[in-house]
């Protein structure tokens, strides 16, 4: 689906203007759903006008009342009466505005902090700096260290939810690649284990536990023993007394 113009300043109308879910603006405007969050929030895409796409030809007033009735729908595009040529991608680092050039050591400091995994490549690549300037945060050399405080870079607007989450899912995927190939040049092979050793082995009853102890033969000797000498001293208490008689 072709995404809108102006994606960030259309969620912002649609969220100001209409009943749609987060989930149908984040689908129509190509962001993600945290970020729509963030603009109802008041925390995303501060200062930014609202723009109506439906005045831009981008909606129409019944696609929007439509899917304000069904919650699982989603918004389709107008068809545009004038065509508009694909814009090519460039290759190289994101262009920041001057206004949010500032906040990037704080968005750097917070992706070192929290995504160590990220490749400084990766890190350039989503705040739009370089590599030295990384380097500088990350041995606090930077000529405003004092000052740096972590900042999430999509809360400053300096990369999306989406672009953010595709960067840390690729850089774990290299690092699984590269822990298998360790294990491999290490001759360490990965196995699962029989599930005699993982499923969870069943209590033992009570009455297994606590066995009762067993007779001994001397035990039994001494008892009757015990009773003989006991019933033969009854009977000489007995003959005593006739005796007194």
């Amino acid at each position: 689906m072709i995404q809108p113009l102006m994606p960030k300043a259309t969620a912002v109308w649609l969220v100001e203007n209409t009943a749609l879910t987060f989930d149908q603006v984040a689908d129509f405007c190509g962001l993600h759903v945290l970020e729509v969050k963030g603009i109802a929030d008041g925390d995303v895409a501060q200062g930014i006008k609202g723009m109506d796409p439906v005045v831009s030809g981008q909606l129409t007033r019944a696609e929007i009342e439509r899917c304000q009735q069904d919650p699982d729908a989603r918004l389709q595009t107008a068809e545009s009466k004038y065509k508009i040529p694909p814009i090519p991608t460039r290759k190289g680092p994101r262009y920041t505005p001057v206004s949010r050039r500032q906040d990037r050591p704080d968005a750097i400091a917070w992706l070192l902090r929290n995504h160590p995994e990220l490749p400084d490549s990766q890190v350039a690549k989503l705040v739009g700096t370089t590599k030295p300037t990384i380097q500088s945060v990350r041995d606090r050399s930077h000529w405003n260290s004092p000052n740096i405080k972590p900042v999430d870079p999509v809360t400053l607007g300096l990369c999306t939810q989406i672009e953010l989450d595709a960067a840390v899912q690729k850089a774990a995927r290299k690092a699984e690649r590269e822990r298998k190939k360790a294990n491999k040049a290490a001759g360490i092979t990965e196995t699962l284990l029989p599930a005699s050793e993982t499923a969870p082995q069943p209590a033992e009853p009570l009455h297994a536990t606590i066995a009762a102890p067993e007779k001994k033969p001397e035990d039994e000797e001494r008892k009757s023993y015990d009773a003989d000498s006991v019933f033969a001293k009854l009977k000489d208490v007995k003959i005593e007394e006739d005796g007194e008689e």
